[in-house]
């Protein structure tokens, strides 16, 4: 942050200074300073554009690894943790069921398994639970 306020201060005085060397070339009558200042002001822009374009520009987060060792701890089964995947992509038993081509029923009991393994009661608890144990990604 303070390196920020001091490049934004920086260009303020060189803009006074621009300034006051544009008034002093006006009073003497010499169109090459104004030149001079043309050429800097253009620098200063082309300065600005690079330095919106590199605070604007998103970070890249560092992709987070599952944990598939806690997968294992927690004696989540492979059909059990796709159905753990679908659940944090939001859908419901019945898009779940036709999505992994299994019946409703085995996806409640899925659901419900894994509510007991993440110790969750809601779907929401259970999602959160995942995320916090690094078994799925946020």
């Amino acid at each position: 942050m303070k390196k920020t306020i001091f490049v934004f201060s920086a260009l303020i005085v060189a803009l006074l200074i621009l300034f006051q060397l544009g008034k002093y070339s006006f009073i003497r009558g010499n169109m090459a300073v104004e030149l001079i200042i043309a050429i800097i002001a253009i620098v200063f822009l082309f300065l600005g554009f690079y330095l919106n374009r590199k605070t604007a520009a998103p970070k890249e987060m560092a992709p987070q690894q599952i944990d598939t060792k806690k997968i294992k701890e927690l004696g989540i089964s492979q059909r059990e943790y796709q159905v753990l995947i679908e659940i944090s992509h939001g859908l419901s038993n019945k898009e779940i069921g036709k999505k992994l081509f299994i019946s409703e029923s085995t996806i409640k009991t899925h659901v419900s398994n894994l509510f007991v393994k993440l110790n969750a009661k809601r779907r929401t608890q259970a999602i959160q639970r995942a995320k916090e144990l690094h078994i799925i990604t946020p």
